[in-house]
């Protein structure tokens, strides 16, 4: 039988560790600002910018190391087995990508636009909720199903992908050749 003092200092073990590492919390409803809207360095002024991360993958590769080899006798019989150690190391398979991505800016996501996001989405088969023009998980959700095709992983609305929906207008050159 555990005692209760022994399981309340087990409980409160956690509480005198140094703080987890803070990691990209998901977005609330409601809240579009990517987690580094500041954009890459040579973003042009008054743009807006999203930024996708993927971790670098790792192997772990195990091996047997000889510490000692294997003493034979004069007929090739093993007398001493060999000795040896297992070794485990990671390596890098892929390394950390960092993609940005330019993107709306949030103040043109108005409860308007979020519902024609939504409804431009429901149109593809990417959105099942309702329409609300409330920038929700569900929303999100559809968002990160509509881009990941194209290759970003990401629930932050591209502007290409909004431009792809209708919702931004497409520039056009003022000299077309």
């Amino acid at each position: 039988m555990i005692r209760p003092a022994l399981l309340l200092a087990l409980l409160a073990l956690p509480a005198c560790s140094p703080g987890l590492p803070e990691v990209a919390r998901p977005q609330q409803p409601g809240q579009i600002a990517s987690r580094d809207a500041s954009g890459p360095p040579d973003a042009a002024p008054g743009t807006c910018w999203g930024r996708d991360e993927t971790p670098a993958r790792l192997q772990t590769i195990t091996e047997e190391i000889i510490v000692t080899p294997a003493v034979l006798d004069a007929d090739g019989n093993v007398t001493t087995p060999a000795v040896t150690r297992t070794e485990s190391r990671q390596e890098i398979v892929e390394e950390r990508q960092e993609l940005w991505f330019e993107t709306p800016c949030p103040n043109s996501f108005t409860p308007d636009v979020v519902a024609s996001l939504q409804r431009a989405l429901k149109a593809r088969g990417r959105y099942e909720g309702e329409i609300t023009g409330t920038l929700n998980t569900a929303t999100r959700s559809a968002i990160r199903d509509y881009q990941k095709p194209q290759g970003l992983n990401s629930s932050v609305l591209s502007l290409t992908a909004a431009r792809q929906l209708g919702l931004v207008a497409i520039a056009v050159p003022a000299n077309p050749a």
